[in-house]
């Protein structure tokens, strides 16, 4: 038996810390221990049923994963193989590591950097590692250090957060953007030069504005993404990873055509594993691990369901780790 955070629908939505058999752990080449997780966005979503997350039911929540392998039948895993998990459509349509095993595709799992243990893993998560693909996205269109201010916002959020630590170790001038005025010396800690009220970018706005950002990591959507491209300068990027704000863009094709802005899309659960390995590298190098602490909230697994309901309240500040016990 093992522990696990299961999310049930019969005739209502129930989200419990349940006692588990093995036995009914779906197929997969790898079983594992899984020493942390952690809460994303996305998982708050399915724990607290705000979204239609959820592909299968029963389902054991958790995106992300980080310990031992225990069993494979997988030439390229042996047990006490140390690796880390991150989307694939689990806890989705395949039960997740808020739990304290998992049973896995091995084509899923990226070897854990040495760099990281597993607790360090789970405190970068999908936020960090999507954190990670909009740095490199900016970078492969031309974005770099010196370019001009970068616009980050969710700033105080767990890809926001990472982002900023990030940007700010490669030499960005980041400009923070919160609704948390009492956030401001932690988002300048991380590495922000300075911090923009949420509320100026989230109204509807002119499609075509005063040029400011060379570039743009936004985890928001809706009017604060639309506000972001008409600000962006000629040739600017904007990468989008998020609809906190919502999963609507009012924009027109003005600043695409008229000033050659690149919006690019995010997508962090199916990306190919070349790719996941070269952010996996760039976290291992880039990323100042004192920072990562500072961002840390930590729970076992019997707090997950409260911090999942805080976290979609919009109380939680960086990133959430979870600690799986024996």
């Amino acid at each position: 038996m093992f522990k696990a955070i299961q999310l049930s629908k019969t005739e209502s939505f129930a989200a419990r810390l349940a006692e588990l058999d093995e036995a009914d752990l779906p197929p997969g080449d790898v079983t594992v221990r899984v020493e942390y997780s952690t809460l994303n966005y996305k998982d708050g979503l399915a724990i607290t049923n705000r979204s239609p997350v959820v592909r299968v039911w029963p389902m054991v929540a958790g995106v992300d994963g980080a310990g031992t392998v225990e069993q494979s039948t997988h030439a390229d895993w042996k047990p006490g193989d140390r690796f880390v998990l991150n989307g694939w459509g689990v806890g989705e349509n395949h039960w997740g590591c808020l739990a304290q095993k998992a049973r896995l595709r091995a084509d899923w799992l990226l070897k854990l950097p040495p760099t990281f243990s597993s607790r360090q893993a789970m405190l970068i998560g999908t936020a960090g590692y999507t954190a990670m693909l909009c740095v490199m996205a900016l970078e492969d269109h031309g974005v770099l250090p010196g370019a001009g201010e970068v616009l980050v916002t969710g700033a105080t959020g767990g890809v926001g957060s990472v982002a900023i630590a990030l940007l700010g170790r490669l030499g960005y001038q980041v400009v923070a953007a919160t609704g948390k005025a009492g956030e401001e010396g932690y988002l300048r800690r991380l590495g922000a030069a300075a911090v923009i009220d949420r509320a100026s970018l989230s109204a509807p706005g002119k499609p075509l504005q005063k040029e400011r950002w060379a570039g743009v990591v936004d985890a928001v959507g809706s009017h604060t993404l639309g506000n972001a491209l008409a600000q962006t300068r000629y040739g600017g990027a904007v990468a989008a990873c998020g609809l906190a704000q919502g999963m609507d863009l009012p924009t027109t094709v003005l600043p695409f055509i008229l000033r050659g802005v690149t919006l690019v899309g995010i997508d962090s659960v199916m990306a190919p594993p070349a790719k996941r390995q070269r952010a996996w590298d760039r976290l291992a190098r880039d990323l100042d691990p004192g920072l990562l602490e500072s961002m840390a909230n930590e729970v076992g697994l019997d707090g997950v369901i409260d911090m999942a309901r805080e976290l979609m309240d919009g109380k939680v500040r960086g990133r959430v780790v979870v600690r799986i016990e024996d």
